[in-house]
């Protein structure tokens, strides 16, 4: 198949260094024009310079995704530059949190505002834009693992991507008569491959440097356990050029009748036994095929 997105208009929400700046610069790689959304301008113009540096067509839409003020606007903005939107992307989030015995109400309220409101709103005033100009669109909602499984340590984010789950396939429902689609991709612990994001970790020693929100302990709390994801991986994790390709081909006329649906690139993380633990020993898949030869992933990281 020849994934062709050519005169197509994305616009991708939470267009950070990892899995949204990765989706961003596949759909543009697939022809589409991108608009990068984050509430962070320095990071939606990275994204823009990512993908204009392999002569895409991008632009910055800088704004708060739970402001509805703020989404009206930008959107207003891409409508104006293109004059339509054929994709949304809705990644924005909040990573991170703790359990439910520690949780502020505050971080809470932010972090369902962002993922719910923040999908909600962009979700309602794109498939507007689309129905006032007979657009058969695609949108796409990035959940997590966490949306299909407890983890400890998570409340918040495990309760917006879980309602997102449901939240797709009702919108996909009230969306189906206007031709437009509505399905899910849910990540489980991608490795970076975007170069900028690799020298970071390379800088903070492989760890992004997020705020420290452990805090004083109460005298009753336990540990609740650890988490490690790629280890439990029965192949190996999946990078955001693997969720690029996949997303694009989600959103090309290929995958006219697919909507309500949730995707997954996971080594087959979703489907194992919870009591499996795979070898350590793991068989590599085939290479990756990159967006552009010099996206590749640096051997061993």
């Amino acid at each position: 198949m020849d994934v062709s997105l050519e005169g197509k208009v994305a616009l991708v929400t939470g267009a950070g260094p990892n899995i949204g700046s990765g989706i961003a610069l596949a759909l543009s790689r697939y022809g589409a024009s991108v608009a990068c959304n984050d509430l962070s301008e320095d990071a939606a113009d990275a994204c823009v310079r990512r993908i204009s540096r392999h002569g895409g067509d991008a632009m910055a839409a800088v704004g708060d995704v739970s402001s509805e003020d703020d989404v009206v606007r930008y959107i207003g903005e891409v409508l104006e530059a293109w004059g339509r939107i054929d994709i949304l992307i809705n990644n924005a989030a909040l990573l991170g949190g703790r359990g439910v015995l520690e949780e502020s109400l505050e971080f809470w309220n932010r972090a369902i505002a962002v993922a719910g409101a923040g999908t909600f709103l962009n979700t309602k005033h794109i498939a507007i834009s689309m129905i006032e100009r007979e657009i058969k669109g695609s949108i796409v909602n990035i959940l997590s693992s966490n949306a299909w499984q407890g983890c400890a340590g998570v409340i918040a984010y495990a309760f917006h991507k879980g309602g997102l789950a449901n939240f797709t396939r009702a919108a996909a429902m009230d969306l189906a008569p206007y031709g437009i689609r509505v399905n899910s991709y849910s990540p489980t612990a991608p490795r970076p491959d975007n170069p900028e994001l690799l020298a970071e970790l390379r800088e903070s020693g492989g760890v992004r440097v997020r705020p420290d929100r452990s805090g004083e302990h109460a005298s009753w709390w336990r540990d609740p356990g650890k988490i490690d994801v790629r280890g439990n991986m029965p192949m190996a994790p999946s990078t955001p050029t693997d969720i690029g390709h996949c997303v694009a081909w989600l959103c090309s006329d290929y995958a006219r009748l697919i909507t309500g649906c949730d995707f997954v690139i996971d080594g087959g993380a979703r489907a194992k036994y919870w009591g499996f633990t795979p070898p350590a020993d793991k068989a590599e898949p085939i290479p990756l095929i990159p967006l552009y030869d010099d996206e590749t992933m640096p051997g061993g990281f």
